[in-house]
């Protein structure tokens, strides 16, 4: 899942974007409107943490400019104030959820999990190929009923690639997916964690290699999909 965090708070937003990442999604921050609009429009991302009361571009003002995009963005909405009248205005200006500060992180966590399930084509909780098990709530694999001890980018591939449902997925777009916005699109990275990837899950193999297109999973022969 990929995130944006905009909030002119430095330290709170740093702790938003730790905490996040040890949940395994690839999250980009910045500390201003002026920036975050632009990343915001820029690049796709599943779900916005948006303050809204930011220096430069308003909150109020990249929300909208989000939903008249058409964007599938989902955003939540973060801010001091905690009356029913904010939240009713947030909600009423296109943000998809609204969390009053200060806020509980476990509840910040599972309301950025729940709008990113909403912000893609619906995937099932649990993810299956062949004898191969993928639960993203508990973000645990197993093969053939024994779990494997994947690093987090291992683990994001492979569900990136298990949500397609063996349609190919390219290298720009595992990146993209998977990574933030300090990965160099012009690195290795994918290739070799892909190949770490691989090696962990054993044979037969799950993922194929389609030449000059990406990689997509294929079930062993005899296996359901």
């Amino acid at each position: 899942m990929r995130v944006l965090v905009v909030e002119d708070e430095q330290n709170l937003a740093d702790a938003i974007v730790r905490g996040l990442r040890r949940q395994g999604m690839a999250v980009d921050v910045s500390y201003d409107g002026t920036q975050g609009h632009e990343m915001a429009m820029v690049t796709r991302y599943d779900v916005v943490v948006l303050d809204r009361d930011l220096p430069g571009v308003h909150g109020d003002d990249i929300c909208a400019d989000l939903v008249a995009s058409g964007a599938l963005t989902r955003v939540l909405m973060l801010t001091a104030s905690g009356s029913v009248a904010d939240r009713v205005e947030g909600l009423q200006i296109g943000a998809d959820d609204y969390l009053p500060k200060p806020f509980a992180f476990d509840e910040l966590v599972a309301r950025v999990q729940a709008l990113g399930r909403r912000a893609t084509p619906a995937a099932p909780p649990v993810l299956t190929i062949g004898d191969l098990v993928l639960d993203q709530a508990k973000r645990v694999a197993t093969r053939s009923g024994q779990p494997l001890d994947l690093t987090r980018k291992e683990f994001g591939l492979l569900e990136e690639l298990l949500k397609a449902r063996g349609a190919v997925v390219s290298s720009e777009e595992l990146l993209e997916r998977v990574w933030d916005a300090n990965a160099d699109p012009f690195t290795t990275t994918v290739r070799v964690t892909m190949m770490t990837l691989r090696k962990k899950l054993g044979d037969p193999a799950l993922i194929e290699t389609v030449v000059g297109a990406g990689y997509r999973t294929r079930p062993p022969q005899g296996s359901p999909q």
